[in-house]
């Protein structure tokens, strides 16, 4: 990244010392210039050649030295403050990239970071159409966001590598920045044909990641008829620089998120397979547990490690025998055997307190931290307590006798404060009804 960065700052750094360098060089004129005319009247013995300039009138020599110190000034002040312009400019873009790569870096959604890298990309370089292709697993450019006229055409169609402007971009890992793309012996003209759009002007830049090239950003038509400059091509490039490690980013947490869904549902399938007297259990206290949570206001992340502490809570039944399962002592082991089992995986480290303490009464007589008492208890494992006591008094499917709704919600209101936690069993009760019962 930071070669990158440096390729983008050299050709602004070549600017302005060709800025200074012609400064310096008017500066060193003028001033040679005033040296002649001084040394002229006086030190003339000193330095003899001077006494082929002519003899000027002190007037035209005042308005000699006047004239070139005002040329000198003015062009002083001139690349000064053109200097002065280059190094403001290069700074706002610079400010303005530092938000976006920002904000890029915080998007975790593979689908809105693409789209907000093609809207950036046509913000900045005032293009009339543009879009964003990635390299699949067939080692083809797929079109997955479209700007433009008849975009909807485009997506999800498929260019293969080093055919037209796109695939040469994709396949030599190098921008392109063409004019008048008609004169161009690579420009393809299929996919104006397809959608019918002319295009005049192109610059394409390759998504380019340690791993390689994983896609081209491509820009048609900067508007009002100009062409891409070069300094399009600069700062585009370093947005696909650092959109190519924001889309790797993205892929890898989607790929866990999928990992750990899979996973989950593989524990929950087995889990109900191991107690069908208990099917639907884990699903029920997640979604009993998400009531409490959502009247809380919980955050979305703490939300989810809730939801899917609940879901796992009894994980640890699936290493004790189906036969032992009732056994007081066996029982009392679940949740110790659970957290051994889920601590050890990366993506579920933070839920495994929960899974743990989810028997300990607010009195601090459960298990299996037998002197853990209330705030002590992490608020997940409290709430997840009392959502796996109600399912077991209301579900039909449950290993006791089912007591009814309203029945369930007065043993919890008798709990509260000993087995329960008072402020979460009264959040729980003014916020579950009947009727979400039937649904569950």
């Amino acid at each position: 990244m930071r070669q990158n960065t440096e390729e983008h700052v050299k050709p602004v750094l070549r600017e302005i010392k060709k800025r200074m360098l012609t400064l310096n060089i008017t500066v060193f004129v003028v001033i040679f210039f005033l040296f002649i005319i001084l040394v002229r009247y006086l030190f003339p013995p000193i330095f003899p050649f001077v006494s082929y300039i002519p003899d000027l009138s002190v007037s035209i020599i005042v308005a000699t030295i006047i004239f070139f110190a005002v040329i000198g000034l003015y062009l002083s002040m001139r690349l000064s403050r053109e200097t002065v312009r280059i190094i403001q400019d290069y700074s706002g873009r610079i400010d303005r990239m530092l938000g976006i790569m920002n904000d890029l870096r915080e998007e975790v959604h593979g689908d809105i970071l693409l789209e907000k890298i093609m809207d950036y990309a046509l913000s900045i370089t005032d293009s009339e159409a543009g879009s964003i292709l990635l390299i699949n697993e067939e080692k083809k450019l797929v079109f997955k966001i479209v700007r433009g006229e008849k975009a909807p055409l485009l997506i999800g169609t498929s260019v293969e590598l080093g055919r037209g402007i796109t695939g040469r971009v994709a396949l030599e890992g190098n921008p392109v920045c063409i004019s008048d793309v008609q004169k161009s012996e690579h420009f393809n003209p299929e996919i104006d044909a397809m959608t019918g759009f002319v295009t005049r002007s192109i610059l394409c830049v390759p998504l380019r990641a340690r791993s390689g090239v994983v896609g081209v950003l491509e820009l048609l038509n900067k508007q009002g008829g100009h062409t891409y400059r070069q300094r399009d091509e600069e700062i585009i490039g370093y947005l696909a620089d650092q959109a190519a490690i924001s889309i790797l980013k993205t892929r890898f947490l989607e790929d866990q998120k999928n990992y750990e869904i899979h996973i989950t549902d593989l524990l929950l399938e087995t889990l109900d397979f191991q107690q069908p007297e208990k099917k639907g259990h884990a699903l029920r206290v997640a979604r009993y547990s998400n009531i409490i949570a959502k009247a809380l206001n919980m955050p979305e992340p703490d939300r989810k490690k809730l939801y899917f502490a609940s879901f796992l809570h009894d994980v640890g039944f699936l290493k004790i025998r189906p036969d032992e399962a009732f056994d007081k002592e066996t029982y009392m082991q679940h949740p110790v055997i659970g957290y051994e089992m889920i601590q050890p995986i990366n993506f579920y480290a933070d839920i495994a307190p929960f899974i743990l303490h989810h028997h300990q009464r607010y009195d601090g007589y459960g298990y299996p931290a037998m002197e853990m008492k209330g705030e002590d208890i992490p608020l997940e494992a409290r709430i997840i307590a009392i959502a796996e006591a109600f399912d077991v008094m209301v579900s039909p499917s449950s290993y006791k006798v089912p007591m009814g709704f309203e029945n369930a919600v007065d043993e919890l209101l008798s709990r509260a404060g000993s087995q329960f936690d008072p402020r979460l069993v009264e959040v729980f009760v003014a916020n579950i009804n009947a009727d979400l019962i039937k649904q569950s």
